[in-house]
């Protein structure tokens, strides 16, 4: 009974496995299971810019699917809290400010530079309450500003207040993200604000806020980032990604005014206000001069006032390899 249970045991199993494999055959006698597509994890870092154009168009459709990879996108406010997810490899393709990408690199988090996006000059202000008493930069002494730690609006802050002969130390400095630093400053709990674009023409646009000048012309460049890993095994999605993020960012620039309707519907702000934001500057994704430069200057001025351990070469952190093949003649 034993030897024909064995048996009927070995029968079974081979017409299972016949049936298994006829199942994956064609009619052509070939292989016909397909694996399912690549998941690529992009997060878009607020609510503007070109990865927001590619995905409303559906730009990614084409490369990717030459690719067999299929996106899942998420979505931050802001740099930081996007770190934290990309080194759980719950992102594997974005871009980040210089403050979040500078505090990235310091800690040795698991991604690589691979372009940048402009030189940032029209991104970033400082805000005082319209009918406060604050006029100038030395006027933010003893007074409460707030800032999302971490981000392009931190850095912008610092290299501000030092400047004018001020530091963090001299200030109030309350850690808040962009919608919670809204309200903060709507409800003037806040005496002033370094935020980014849309908030900070929005405000001014509405009355709500004047923007502080400051000394020279601080530059806030922002970088594209891949994760090692991600990176090292899926070469030809990274200049799959680099290519669309430009198509976007052309798009853009040939078509302000359906760019702006695009971000109206994101940010619910008026589709001028939208437009006067990005035409002030055109996207790029190419490294520049002044661009590295300027990045190399905030690594050092975050390194002086001890917010990261020590400062780093920049240029060291570049990996342009994927956008030299992505665009190679």
């Amino acid at each position: 009974m034993k030897e024909y249970r064995k048996h009927l045991t070995a029968v079974l199993l081979a017409i299972i496995s016949i049936a298994v494999l006829a199942g994956c055959i064609s009619d052509d006698g070939k292989a016909s299971g397909k694996s399912d597509p690549l998941k690529v994890h992009i997060a878009l870092n607020g609510k503007m810019g070109p990865l927001v154009i590619a995905k409303e168009k559906g730009l990614f459709n084409e490369e990717f699917s030459k690719l067999d990879a299929q996106i899942e996108w998420s979505e931050f406010q802001s740099g930081p809290p996007l770190l934290e997810s990309l080194a759980s490899n719950r992102v594997d393709l974005s871009f980040l400010g210089d403050g979040a990408l500078i505090a990235g690199i310091d800690k040795n988090l698991p991604f690589e530079v691979i372009a940048q996006t402009g030189r940032g000059e029209s991104s970033v202000r400082i805000l005082a309450q319209a009918e406060g008493n604050i006029k100038q930069i030395e006027d933010l002494k003893g007074k409460t500003v707030g800032v999302a730690s971490g981000t392009t609006g931190h850095v912008y802050l610092i290299k501000a207040l030092k400047a004018h002969g001020l530091t963090t130390d001299d200030i109030k400095l309350i850690n808040l993200q962009p919608d919670d630093a809204q309200a903060a400053f709507e409800t003037k709990q806040l005496d002033a604000w370094a935020i980014w674009n849309p908030y900070y023409l929005n405000n001014i646009e509405k009355g709500n806020a004047v923007a502080l000048k400051v000394k020279g012309k601080i530059l806030a460049p922002g970088a594209i980032i891949a994760r090692n890993g991600f990176a090292k095994a899926h070469p030809e999605i990274v200049e799959a990604y680099l290519k669309v993020y430009k198509k976007a960012a052309d798009w853009q620039i040939e078509n302000p005014d359906e760019a702006s309707e695009i971000y109206s519907k994101e940010t619910k702000l008026p589709v001028s206000t939208v437009k006067t934001i990005i035409t002030a500057e055109k996207p790029n994704i190419f490294f520049t001069e002044d661009a590295i430069k300027a990045q190399q200057e905030s690594i050092d001025t975050l390194a002086g006032v001890g917010y990261i351990k020590k400062s780093f070469n920049f240029k060291n952190q570049i990996n342009n390899e994927y956008i030299d093949e992505a665009f190679k003649k």
